[in-house]
């Protein structure tokens, strides 16, 4: 397919023209693959995802999708991918032949690295258990499933299409599928949701021996049913309960947490998610997806691209809706934002690796976070304190400029 080469304008953040120092190293490169479809929008999801039709075009769309990679190939020459991630929408949705066609395109194109994760988002309702050994035998070899709860009142109260038993023989059809890496998504804090409700989903989760959690909040989010029409909430003090419960439950059954909402096995982290936190690059395409880019020069840009399924499968219309250079005054900011997420914080010799910007920048904010008892002291990581992850906002205004 042919497409305009053109996109908007570079955007220039703050003093983004202002020398920076060449990066010594580019940091490892990953690569996110948007898939907007979904069997039914959640009124809870501020994702960009749209109803699929009943018959997706799925040849079309990958054709762009590679088309889009190759607009993006002059800036990664002679780099390799760490991980692959495909997310949603449903990416499960696609059959296994065009998921195979688009992972062998994407090699041509970009050497995988030997020891490569490769992740995909699945909701249960979506399992059948003929594609996901497909799945696997393309490679594919972590699976991300979209649980939410176990129980039927609260699947019903978030719109979802699956119910618990559903749920539960999802994740064991993904083990005979052969994914012995696999992260159930979870969420706490539903309406009318009880300590004990939320301790029985976490142990139901538990019991299916995931090697990784998402443990998180639901927040209602602008431009969703939710924020329209918001649902009864627990109450501040069931959601404290809650958060303290379930970490305790996670630890005990031998879940670190190394992340604001994600609990792990030892070993087993989400690499694809590692390398965003601690301010990696990574290459996004599909629609509405967003990358980061760093050049040995020490240009860092961030890229959007066009949103509307139709339009980013329209020919006449361009793939980038735009891109962004960061500037040496937002840096501390983009940095930080993903790395002090991480429990442990990541070593401060990432920070000037990462960004071509001297420790001595960071000087003035991580001063006022460490008196602020938001930020540990300790020279030779930057990582919150525990009151810094619960009040990361705070921590993070201290570095805006």
């Amino acid at each position: 397919m042919t497409r305009e080469s053109s996109a908007s304008p570079l955007i220039f953040g703050g003093d983004a023209l202002s020398p920076r120092a060449a990066l010594p190293v580019l940091p490892p490169l990953a690569l996110y693959i948007h898939i907007p479809w979904c069997v039914r929008k959640c009124p809870y999801c501020d994702f960009n995802s749209h109803t699929a039709s009943p018959v997706l075009p799925e040849e079309e769309y990958v054709d762009a999708l590679l088309a889009d990679l190759d607009q993006d190939l002059h800036a990664v020459y002679g780099r390799e991918l760490s991980s692959i991630f495909f997310g949603g929408g449903t990416p499960s949705l696609f059959s296994a032949d065009s998921l195979g066609r688009l992972l062998k395109g994407v090699e041509q194109r970009i050497p995988f690295a030997s020891d490569i994760e490769i992740t995909l988002e699945a909701n249960p309702g979506t399992f059948e258990q003929d594609k996901f050994v497909a799945y696997r035998k393309l490679g594919i070899n972590r699976l991300s499933i979209g649980i939410q709860s176990f129980q039927q009142e609260k699947l019903e109260a978030l719109g979802r299409i699956h119910n618990g038993d559903e749920a539960v023989r999802a994740a064991g059809m993904a083990r005979q599928a052969g994914f012995d890496n696999f992260n159930l998504d979870l969420m706490h804090g539903l309406p009318n949701q009880s300590l004990d409700d939320a301790l029985t989903d976490l142990r139901t989760a538990i019991a299916l021996k995931p090697t990784h959690l998402s443990w998180y909040q639901l927040t209602l989010e602008p431009n969703t049913v939710f924020w329209n029409q918001p649902p009864t909430l627990p109450e501040d003090d069931t959601l404290w309960d809650i958060q303290e419960a379930g970490q305790a439950l996670l630890a005990e059954h031998g879940y670190v947490q190394y992340e604001v909402s994600a609990y792990a096995l030892p070993g087993r982290p989400a690499r694809h998610n590692l390398n965003y936190w601690s301010f990696g690059d990574f290459i996004g395409i599909g629609a509405g997806a967003h990358g980061k880019l760093s050049h040995p020069d020490g240009r860092i840009i961030r890229t959007w691209k066009t949103r509307l399924p139709k339009d980013y499968l329209n020919p006449a219309k361009s793939f980038k809706a735009g891109e962004k250079a960061l500037g040496n005054d937002e840096m501390p900011f983009e940095f930080l934002m993903n790395a002090l997420r991480l429990t442990e914080g990541v070593e401060s010799r990432l920070y000037p690796e990462r960004t071509g910007m001297t420790l001595e920048s960071l000087a003035e904010g991580r001063r006022e976070a460490e008196q602020s008892g938001l930020l540990q002291v300790e020279p030779s990581r930057l990582v919150a304190t525990e009151r810094g992850q619960l009040f990361l906002n705070d921590l993070l205004q201290k570095f805006l400029t």
